[in-house]
């Protein structure tokens, strides 16, 4: 018989200072936590933004109400300058896709999932873990100061395009854009080292028996992530300090008048800019593999496909960057290289889908509250990656650029797809973050007013889109074409405040479990997972000996089993043999 080597565990009981324990804490369950809740709140933060901006759409020219608490730089009589409302897109976006989505989906469960998953004390740098949180929040705090500088933060998009970005005497901005740079390099180094460290631990500190084909999909996901991260947010940065330069140094990097080149900065952005889209749908997608095969209580289907499935899609995702650039005027035969490539890149993920479907048929579903939101992840995500399909094709791609059906697009994937994937996530494992469940008839009227609601603000975007209305349009009515689209427009903004206002009925489900939800019991959803294995909340150092793996985590409904339909990881069977483990160096 093996004897398995574990770590010390007199860490386990030494108490610590509430500093040391819930502020600058080293622990990847606190860090994962802290994460939640900074992220959420620049989640409201850019919600409050869009609201803004359906305002300014459905009722232009008209006063806001709230508005009179806003600077007369913002708002004048309670109507949203232009030069306002441009601001409010650019950081709409970046608020959601780089402090609201990606955190939400990266900082919180790599930290928070991969050492409970794979049998781990803690990450393999727990300090450098703290460090990239405390960055994360110092770049937010930037980016949100950019709102209390003179001429406020950027005009140029959440893209941020030059020469807009790289030109002050154009774009009205000087603090506001520096701060932006900045606050993207920090984030980045953050996002680098957050990401070395989820590869190093999967890498290294996988329990005995944990081996590559027995990890959970949500752990696969988020190891590749990380990779994609380590390799797409350097480009981002360099992008970042060369528009810096520009703006501070007056260098001409992306000034064509001065000899500069703007579409260098298309490339570099988009460059980054598309694997950071498959940063911000492959956590989903793993977190959503595991709750749909726990609801359907069923293996995965076609566990290895689902693996190299998402091998591919962070391989094609280097490819396709150009897809966002048909417009640029590039040569036809690279543009049509860009287009097959992202014809390519909808196969893989086509797998996933028809993975999950093959999951939940004939199997016992059980339709708790993170299964509905993985379900309407699924379904949202289909048609987010349809009308990417269309615009993959060149030529209709080009009447269709820069219109609402793109900002449809981006939000079926981004807000359909990872914040769905979210809800369920938040609810799945909040036993385990806190030790108590969220109440399940207030989370399933939730899903399902959030479901109506967000279809009825996203998909006549597809409609006003088609027929001709921009992205980042200030006041439509003032073109005569798109005046019969007004109506859409109001019905879009109605919805969308609905669809803010639901997402009461979510904090306060989530705050208020936090005192009085009720205990939350060992194993509450019957999962195979490693981290059920543990009390609610986790302890510090997770387990007292580090566990055995003796199956993958998809067990349900086994013959082996007997009475229940479930089967740990690390249950020993009698026919089972202990792992060897992996040998620990002296004194480790």
């Amino acid at each position: 018989m093996t004897t398995v080597a574990h770590a010390p565990t007199k860490a386990h009981h030494e108490p610590m200072s509430f500093w040391r324990k819930y502020i600058f804490s080293t622990d990847h369950k606190i860090i994962g936590i802290q994460f939640l809740f900074v992220s959420l709140f620049f989640l409201l933060v850019g919600g409050l933004l869009a609201m803004q901006i359906r305002w300014q759409l459905g009722f232009p020219g008209k006063p806001m109400p709230g508005g009179g608490l806003l600077p007369e730089t913002m708002i004048v009589n309670g109507v949203i300058l232009p030069e306002y409302y441009v601001q409010l897109v650019s950081m709409h976006g970046t608020f959601m896709v780089f402090f609201a989505i990606m955190p939400l989906l990266v900082g919180v469960y790599a930290n928070f999932l991969i050492p409970l998953k794979i049998g781990a004390h803690d990450m393999a740098f727990p300090r450098i873990n703290m460090a990239s949180f405390w960055l994360a929040f110092l770049a937010g705090l930037i980016m949100f100061a950019s709102f209390f500088v003179p001429n406020g933060p950027i005009r140029s998009g959440w893209t941020n395009y030059a020469p807009l970005a790289a030109r002050p005497d154009l774009s009205g901005v000087t603090v506001g854009q520096m701060l932006w740079c900045v606050s993207i390099v920090v984030l980045g180094l953050s996002s680098v080292l957050g990401s070395l460290n989820y590869i190093t631990t999967v890498i290294n500190h996988r329990a005995p028996g944990m081996t590559w084909f027995r990890m959970p999909l949500s752990v696969w996901a988020l190891f590749i992530t990380a990779i994609l991260g380590v390799l797409a947010l350097p480009v981002l940065q360099g992008a970042a300090i060369m528009l810096l330069f520009d703006n501070v140094l007056g260098t001409h990097f992306f000034d064509p008048v001065a000899g500069g080149q703007a579409l260098l900065w298309q490339h570099l952005f988009w460059f980054f800019g598309h694997p950071e889209v498959y940063i911000l749908i492959l956590p989903a997608m793993g977190m959503v593999s595991d709750i749909i095969a726990n609801g359907s209580r069923k293996p995965i289907f076609g566990y290895h496909s689902m693996v190299f499935a998402i091998i591919g899609i962070a391989f094609l995702g280097w490819l396709v960057w150009g897809h966002h650039m048909f417009m640029s005027g590039m040569n036809p035969t690279l543009g049509s290289t860009f287009m097959v490539s992202t014809l390519l890149i909808a196969v893989p993920s086509a797998i996933k889908v028809f993975n999950w479907l093959g999951t939940m048929w004939r199997g016992n579903l059980r339709f708790h509250v993170p299964m509905l939101n993985a379900v309407g992840f699924v379904s949202m995500f289909t048609i987010g990656g349809l009308s990417g399909i269309f615009m993959a094709a060149t030529p209709v791609d080009i009447p269709l650029h820069d219109t609402q059906f793109i900002v449809a697009h981006i939000h079926y994937v981004l807000f359909g797809g990872s914040l769905f994937a979210l809800f369920a996530a938040m609810t799945y494992w909040y036993p385990k973050m806190f030790g108590r469940v969220m109440n399940e008839p207030l989370g399933k009227v939730h899903f399902w007013l959030t479901f109506i609601f967000y279809n009825m603000t996203f998909f006549p975007m597809h409609i006003i889109g088609m027929g001709g209305q921009m992205r980042r349009i200030y006041d439509p009515t003032i073109y005569d074409f798109l005046k019969p689209q007004q109506p859409l427009n109001v019905f879009i903004s109605l919805s969308a405040f609905a669809l803010f206002a639901v997402q009461i009925l979510f904090a306060i489900n989530f705050l208020w479990s936090l005192k009085f939800g009720k205990n939350a019991p060992q194993n509450p959803w019957d999962d195979n997972g490693l981290e059920w294995s543990l009390p609610n909340p986790a302890p510090h150092g997770n387990w007292e000996r580090t566990p055995n793996v003796y199956r993958g985590p998809y067990e349900f409904s086994s013959p082996e089993a007997g009475s229940a339909d479930f089967l740990p990881q690390n249950l020993k069977l009698p026919t089972d043999r202990d792992p060897v483990p992996a040998t620990l160096r002296a004194g480790h």
